[in-house]
């Protein structure tokens, strides 16, 4: 297997693009916009998925689910939240197809149009909380602590395989409260959630912070975040966690009784991953070789190449791979031992490192005789030999500092490409190119990042939640600001 990838350096893009389909993780489907994701792909997803499904059952919540098809009219009920979504949104507006009478196939039924024309769920808020209105009387039902592994559509004409499809993965949390406190603690219990997964098992440092006015959630009152740094110097927004106020409890009428016997509207969350991490994982880590799988990610961790001649070596090289195995997986280690026939040892010590497997053993005649294998790294690239008995205790520790390495190289990468401007020139100049993370003086006000945007084409990831209170002038107006936000071209 030819790898043959375009090299980041030359078209960034092109690299991505090309490294998802021969990575074997997704490709595009026949339906416009729309990708399949492929059993390796959906493989790290799952394990995405599970980790954090964990995490959520952890804090209380538990899964549920709602339906696709959302009614017009719901949406008409929050008007932020509609003109939000309204030009991303897909509508039913039929239920049957007939016989076209000029042989041309099928048609669409002009007789069986919707009363009600169905949206396909961008995110289900107006849908649950019509729901929560039959759930929700009294104090004594709340809170309220559900998510939902879903897909969405947002009609997408620009995609981009992971990062921007008109369908993808995701899972959407929606909570309800008694008090205002309570659904901020619920919004910034989410945001810690994500932010630890996504550094502790994703091995991506990320910025913790809230949006601004102009980059909220439709329907928020806040939105939390956490945004990462791409290799090309872009910003990613991997996840978002949003206070609601009452918005939605006003629009769908969600009432309960306080123990104190008054009538008041809930308090609301909602937050929300989608399969934009796999996009994320892969721009933060991955090489002109391919991709690089943070350990506690990969499908499999180790995988044992045997090199031989004949039934007799295979044999031989088996029974010590299938003994490592064993000691392995005892260890909590995941291992895959390709013994196949069909393709050669150099052919899949190609694949591996194209999928970025984290560790590659290989045993051939040579490693029988001295009692050793030879072990390779993904993340750097290097090999070492192990004495077999050594490998069942030295591998789950080689695991650990792989996953280390890869977050420490990330942050190192973000430190160095987070930079301060202090004036208009010092901004245009550095925005000329991809400059990552840039921290500057804003006045507060939307019209002025909507020009900041016009001229340069970056927005505002976040507002720091450590961010430093320092007087400053916001670098385009000269107003007064009390804190630097971040800068950045994003995806």
């Amino acid at each position: 297997m030819g790898k043959h990838l375009t090299s980041r350096e030359q078209d960034y893009s092109k690299w991505y693009n090309e490294l998802v389909v021969k990575a074997d993780l997704a490709q595009n489907s026949g339906v416009l916009g729309s990708m399949v994701i492929k059993p390796y792909g959906y493989a790290i997803w799952e394990s995405i998925q599970a980790d954090l499904d964990r995490r959520f059952k952890e804090t209380g919540h538990m899964n549920a689910y709602f339906p696709l098809f959302i009614p017009k009219s719901y949406f008409s009920k929050e008007a932020s939240h509609v003109d939000g979504f309204a030009k991303e949104c897909a509508v039913v507006t039929h239920y049957r197809l007939m016989d076209d009478p000029n042989g041309g196939g099928v048609v669409v039924d002009p007789s069986a149009k919707l009363e009600e024309e169905l949206i396909v769920r961008p995110t289900s808020e107006t849908i649950i909380w019509d729901t929560y209105k039959d759930w929700i009387q009294s104090y004594r039902d709340l809170p309220i602590l559900v998510n939902q592994w879903a897909n969405v559509v947002r009609w997408e004409m620009r995609t981009r395989l992971f990062l921007r499809t008109a369908e993808f993965l995701w899972q959407e949390g929606h909570t309800a409260h008694a008090t205002k406190k309570e659904a901020i603690d619920e919004a910034e219990t989410m945001l810690d959630v994500y932010a630890t997964f996504v550094e502790e098992v994703m091995a991506i440092p990320v910025l913790r912070g809230l949006k601004s006015e102009g980059e909220r959630f439709a329907g928020a009152l806040e939105t939390y975040c956490i945004e990462a740094l791409m290799q090309d110097g872009k910003a990613l927004q991997a996840g978002t966690s949003h206070f609601l106020g009452q918005n939605f409890a006003k629009a769908f009428d969600v009432k309960f009784q306080t123990k104190e016997g008054t009538q008041e509207y809930v308090w609301a969350t909602s937050w929300g991953v989608s399969t934009r991490l796999m996009g994320a994982l892969i721009m933060t880590h991955s090489d002109d070789n391919g991709l690089v799988l943070p350990p506690k990610l990969a499908p499999y961790q180790v995988v044992i190449v045997p090199i031989y001649k004949g039934e007799q070596q295979l044999e031989a090289i088996s029974k010590v791979a299938e003994d490592l195995m064993e000691q392995l997986r005892s260890k909590g280690v995941s291992v895959k031992f390709d013994n196949r026939d069909t393709h050669k040892p150099g052919w899949k010590f190609n694949q591996y490192e194209l999928q970025g497997v984290p560790i590659r053993i290989a045993i051939g005649p040579k490693d029988l005789e001295k009692g050793s294998v030879e072990v390779a790294r993904r993340d750097n690239l290097t090999k070492q030999f192990m004495k077999q008995e050594e490998v069942s205790s030295a591998v789950p520790l080689l695991l650990d500092e792989i996953q280390v390495s890869l977050f420490n190289k990330a942050l190192e990468f973000r430190a160095e490409n987070s930079k301060t401007a202090d004036t208009w020139e010092e901004f245009e100049v550095l925005m000329k190119g991809n400059p990552g993370f840039v921290y500057a003086h804003w006045d507060g006000t939307t019209s002025t990042e909507n020009k900041i945007k016009e001229r340069t084409k970056a927005t505002i990831r976040c507002i720091p939640l450590d961010g430093v209170k320092e007087e400053g002038k916001c670098i385009f107006t000269g107003n007064p600001s009390s804190q630097r936000v971040v800068f950045a071209k994003a995806y």
